[in-house]
């Protein structure tokens, strides 16, 4: 039976639900962190690093929730603060210098949107971020793991291939927070839940995403099943890309973006565009 919007949100949200740190210890167990964003501090809300998928070199950059309570509070519960995305933006130029594919994975209710996040810049970071991502000259490809919210999603978002799991979201802000805005009433989260066509099969219905990937009972109760999933889908989009010609690679980047902006500001694909 299939689920609904809100249920997907619960399984998306799931405390055994594992993290982007699991994610990266299976898919590159070679992998090495590297820290700050070489102006104020070094957020832990994304972790960055190199390692190897299948032989080839990639830069990762994942935002990480924790699991413990100390973890979580060490993460910040996964919102990362302008120096996050500025830490993300300077390895993945890394990336692009030394010509390797980079894996952006997904999971975060939002931005940090404390008073010092914003006196230090987090709409500037995000934005940075948006308009320097369209540009780079290598592979990327973006990972929805769980929960995707907002600017602090998109952030590290913009990508050539875009994949989501079968119970993760991708939204404008959460349930709670649209409830709140809609109807007054943040209780109402199931019904804006399913107004809001947050999960996977909704958003690459409207071409917003390029693949599911499956999870079989879940990522909470099989986890080594999604993994691997995933593993096989990155080998084979980031040999498929890793072939393609820089400059169809940004084209088709900067269209894919372009469809999806027409597509939320008319209500449908735009056919000139593809």
């Amino acid at each position: 039976m299939e689920l609904t919007a809100w249920e997907k949100v619960k399984l998306a949200r799931h405390p055994k639900r594992p993290t982007s740190v699991k994610l990266i210890k299976e898919i590159c167990p070679d992998f090495i962190e590297l820290h700050g964003d070489r102006l104020f501090s070094d957020d832990h809300a994304i972790i960055g690093g190199i390692g190897t998928l299948n032989g080839q070199p990639v830069t990762i950059i994942a935002e990480e929730k924790g699991v413990t309570t100390e973890e979580k509070i060490k993460h910040n519960f996964g919102m990362p603060h302008p120096e996050g995305y500025r830490k993300a933006l300077r390895l993945m130029k890394q990336a692009e210098k030394f010509k390797r594919p980079i894996l952006c994975i997904i999971d975060t209710p939002g931005a940090y949107p404390g008073i010092g996040a914003e006196e230090r810049g987090q709409a500037s970071a995000i934005a940075t971020n948006l308009r320097d991502m369209m540009g780079l000259k290598t592979p990327i490809l973006v990972i929805v793991l769980s929960e995707g919210g907002s600017g602090g999603a998109l952030a590290i978002g913009v990508g050539d291939h875009i994949m989501m799991f079968e119970n993760s979201v991708y939204a404008i802000l959460s349930p709670e927070g649209y409830a709140s805005i809609i109807y007054k009433d943040s209780q109402k989260a199931d019904v804006a839940a399913q107004l809001m066509k947050l999960t996977a099969n909704d958003l690459a219905s409207f071409g917003v995403i390029d693949q599911i990937i499956k999870e079989n009972e879940g990522l909470h109760v099989d986890p080594d099943f999604g993994i691997q999933e995933l593993k096989k889908a990155l080998i084979e989009n980031v040999k498929r890309l890793a072939k393609m010609k820089t400059k169809l690679l940004l084209e088709q980047r900067y269209q894919k973006f372009r469809r999806m902006g027409n597509f939320l500001e008319k209500g449908e694909p735009d056919e000139s565009s593809t």
